[in-house]
């Protein structure tokens, strides 16, 4: 495939709307994603914000979504955001059925696990860099993370 070729794939993807798409040709093979984080991040930092309203955002105003809970949390320069090293898949938990490595208002210490990325089939753990208390988990469970994206708003004790 040519570089105009993805061109007018990703062209395609912005005007449908269309969350994802994947195009085989021969042995070329090429898939397109779009990330929908930038608003949906907003409403999932208050811990009571429900999982049905996520998906909401792309057809919506992004007005509704800026409330004053969700906007408190990324104002406040006190507080130290642990990002994505990698692109990947956020999980919460090590399986399904265990319960989360942290939760809101849990005290994390330097190294403690806080999430596990999944990278091409590598699961990556995430830890905790200072001592402190998680304010906001920022992504939902089994999201797809960008690098450098925000995943948890912790307070330094």
């Amino acid at each position: 495939m040519t570089l105009e070729e993805i061109k007018q794939l990703v062209q395609v993807v912005v005007e449908s709307g269309v969350a994802e798409l994947e195009v085989t040709r021969g042995e070329n093979r090429v898939r397109i994603r779009r990330s929908l984080r930038s608003a949906a991040q907003e409403v999932l930092i208050p811990a009571a914000a429900s999982p049905a309203s996520a998906p909401a955002p792309p057809n919506a105003s992004p007005q509704p979504h800026a409330a004053a809970p969700a906007a408190a949390p990324a104002a406040d320069e006190s507080l130290s955001y642990v990002k994505s090293p990698i692109v990947g898949t956020f999980y919460e938990a090590p399986s399904p059925d265990a319960p989360p490595f942290v939760r809101v208002g849990d005290r994390v210490t330097p190294g403690q696990v806080l999430c596990i990325i999944e990278s091409m089939k590598l699961m990556n753990e995430i830890e905790a860099e200072i001592a402190g208390t998680v304010v906001a988990r920022l992504v939902e469970n089994g999201s797809p993370v960008e690098y450098g994206e925000a995943l948890f708003a912790i307070r330094p004790e």
